[in-house]
């Protein structure tokens, strides 16, 4: 913990530096172990942050805290932003930033809006979740497995008029809306569904209509990387500094200015723009512990220099 405390005690000043520590690990390590936890730096009292000083990464202790819905954060911390995150830790931000940069991770800066829309930039983190699941098999899955484009949402295709004869079928969520002549389908299209509104009519319009809804609905697993932003600080009416990730901003799927780590690629945050969800399907019941790894990478490019 010597070689920490500073590194904490700059953050807590305002300072956010990690150009002169070690290198960052390599993309993959072993899959942490309870052997290996105990022999872990923990961070803070209830250890649900840790330092791998071997492997070079920190690890979090959380739980999985929402399964459904429309998502702003991928791990936010607790009482703050659960109804919007997947995973929520029991910490302060300010000592998993401190164990980013322990740990040789250097922070780029969060997404600017104005006068124009620039990304977040910083090392990119790999994002590991480990779990054990009902009948005590483990396992150990990249962070985007566990987000998907937003699925339950309304698809429109334009449509100048039904096919002649045509009969809206009952208990489905076709509609048609005449006055701006617009097919209109919500959630996903399963491939039954798809095959029985096919089969209502030859007309080629109509057909490729249905066939855009069932492509546009499939799930499609978050695609980009996460980068360490670092977000900021906020200079508050009594002069001190304000670490602004401390309102729950831990790793984001929606890009925000005072973001810790933030996907790498243009997401809005306007809740009727939302772009992601939980992958369901593939999360583990709400409540189950989660041990997440963060993992700096080494820029390939730099390394060959």
């Amino acid at each position: 913990m010597q070689r920490l405390a500073p590194i904490v005690l700059l953050l807590a000043g305002g300072v956010l530096r990690g150009d002169d520590l070690p290198p960052p690990p390599p993309e993959t390590v072993r899959t942490p172990s309870e052997a290996d936890t105990a022999a872990l730096r923990p961070l803070n009292p209830t250890g649900t942050v840790l330092l791998d000083v071997e492997n070079e990464r920190v690890l979090l202790k959380a739980q999985v805290v929402l399964r459904q819905g429309l998502l702003e954060m991928l791990i936010c911390r607790t009482q703050t932003k659960e109804h919007e995150s997947i995973l929520a830790v029991d910490s302060e931000a300010y000592l998993i930033h401190a164990g980013l940069l322990a740990v040789g991770a250097k922070p780029g800066a969060p997404v600017r809006f104005e006068p124009e829309y620039q990304p977040p930039t910083g090392q990119k983190i790999d994002i590991y979740f480990n779990w054990t699941d009902e009948e005590g098999q483990p396992h150990r899955e990249r962070a985007q497995r566990w987000v998907r484009n937003v699925t339950r949402r309304y698809y429109v295709t334009e449509l100048a008029k039904l096919p002649e004869g045509f009969t809206m079928p009952e208990e489905t969520e076709l509609r048609y809306d005449e006055k701006n002549g617009e097919l209109i389908w919500f959630g996903q299209m399963t491939a039954e569904e798809r095959d029985e509104l096919l089969a209502l009519s030859r007309d080629e319009a109509y057909r490729a209509a249905i066939r855009k809804f069932f492509d546009s609905g499939r799930s499609r697993q978050l695609d980009a990387d996460f980068v360490f932003a670092g977000s900021g600080f906020y200079r508050q009416r009594d002069g001190t500094d304000w670490y602004q990730a401390e309102a729950g901003n831990l790793v984001c799927v929606a890009n925000f200015s005072d973001a810790m780590i933030d996907v790498a690629i243009k997401s809005s945050s306007s809740n009727e723009r939302l772009l992601f969800e939980p992958y369901t399907e593939r999360i583990p019941a709400e409540g189950t512990p989660v041990t997440i790894e963060l993992i700096p990478v080494e820029d390939q490019a730099e390394e060959l220099k």
